[in-house]
């Protein structure tokens, strides 16, 4: 494996993302887009900061219709946000939550340019404000009367296809995982909880290299599993049982997301056979990815499979996602998502079903869409089910 690609991107790499975007928001007739949200914050910015974990401040970024971006930000921030190539920069003394910012963001706002009188704030499906209700209602009765309109499809069509920058960071972290994968057979011990057995696997992600591993799920019991985004829990494992570990961990900001399965001592033919029929699914997933296909195709594709195989049924109620500077990102893998598929876009597979009553099994893996089709970024998984001998 190469050595960690470059952190951080160069100016022109945000010059190119803000272009792109304001070359939309004419067809959209918006004069701005307010952020709040660290993924958005980061992606037009560059400014990363954990930071963001405190609830006590809210942060926002005015992208105008035309020029660079507006950070408008607590004093705290201020040399942070320097340092990228954001230049205008307006700062409060926060917390003030009599004004925590709110009237020098109206003001901001009210004095861009007026070509549409329209604001474009994230609202929809996949957002979120991050800031008081409160406040986003006061910030409205001080802006001039405009339209306020939601922006949340924009930007994720916006982030949707990754640059070569983008891709080289989630391919590094996705192959530090799959060694970390590769490595954990010969570290599971029956006999000890979920807990002590994903702890050794997140302590060897980060001496290979990962920064961080925010998301690291087990599940596990006799014959199967009945959950995939819970635990680890103090359940000790035994003989007989399965076990799933699921990991977003990350590099420079940037997610992998997959997961892999083990068996101890043995795998009956049920087990065996469901395990079969989801690597088949994936494979079906890996061959319908191609530019052109959809979300929706994918889905299908990967369905067909599952369901000529038995399955019960699918809880998670979609076959994979978006993948990037969010651990889930738009769109999904449905069957009423349709989304067409582009070279750049980084997606999972995520096939899984309901084999038994109250047993299911989860593979996935992230690809990335290619002028001829789709490349594994994850390394597969194993054709046959590990056994972990006890």
């Amino acid at each position: 494996m190469a050595g960690p690609p470059p952190r951080g991107f160069e100016p022109a790499e945000f010059e190119y993302r803000l272009q792109n975007l304001q070359s939309q928001m004419h067809g959209h007739k918006l004069d701005a887009i307010l952020l709040t949200t660290e993924p958005d914050v980061r992606y037009y910015t560059g400014f990363f900061s954990q930071f963001w974990h405190s609830p006590t401040r809210p942060w926002f970024v005015v992208l105008p219709l035309a020029g660079k971006p507006i950070a408008v930000i607590p004093e705290i921030g201020a040399a942070g946000m320097a340092a990228t190539w954001v230049e205008t920069i307006h700062t409060w003394p926060a917390p003030q939550p009599a004004d925590d910012g709110i009237s020098l963001l109206a003001g901001i706002i009210a004095g861009l340019p007026r070509r549409f009188a329209r604001l474009g704030v994230p609202l929809g499906h996949e957002s979120s404000l991050r800031m008081p209700a409160g406040d986003y209602q006061r910030l409205l009765n001080e802006l001039p009367p405009c339209d306020v309109v939601d922006a949340a499809l924009l930007l994720h069509q916006i982030r949707y296809v990754k640059s070569p920058a983008e891709i080289e960071k989630i391919q590094y972290i996705c192959e530090l995982t799959s060694d970390a994968f590769a490595a954990l057979p010969d570290r599971l011990r029956v006999g000890e909880s979920e807990r002590q057995n994903c702890q050794r696997m997140r302590i060897d992600l980060l001496q290979r290299g990962a920064d961080h591993t925010p998301y690291l799920i087990s599940g596990s019991g006799p014959g199967g599993y009945d959950s995939i985004i819970m635990g680890p829990t103090d359940r000790i494992l035994e003989n007989g049982d399965v076990l799933i570990i699921d990991t977003g961990s990350t590099y420079d900001g940037y997610f992998c997301d997959f997961d892999r399965n083990f068996a101890f001592g043995y795998a009956d033919d049920a087990l065996r056979q469901a395990h079969d029929v989801v690597f088949a699914a994936t494979e079906a997933g890996l061959q319908a990815a191609k530019p052109g296909a959809t979300t929706t195709d994918v889905w299908a594709a990967m369905w067909r499979v599952m369901e000529s195989g038995g399955a019960l049924g699918n809880s998670v109620g979609r076959l994979g996602h978006g993948l990037g500077i969010e651990l889930t990102e738009w769109p999904s893998n449905t069957e009423f998502d349709n989304t067409v598929l582009l070279p750049g876009v980084v997606l999972t597979l995520e096939p899984g079903m309901e084999f038994a009553p109250g047993k299911q099994m989860v593979h996935e893996e992230n690809i990335v869409i290619t002028e001829d089709g789709a490349r594994l970024l994850s390394r597969r998984a194993p054709a046959e089910l590990p056994i972990i001998r006890v």
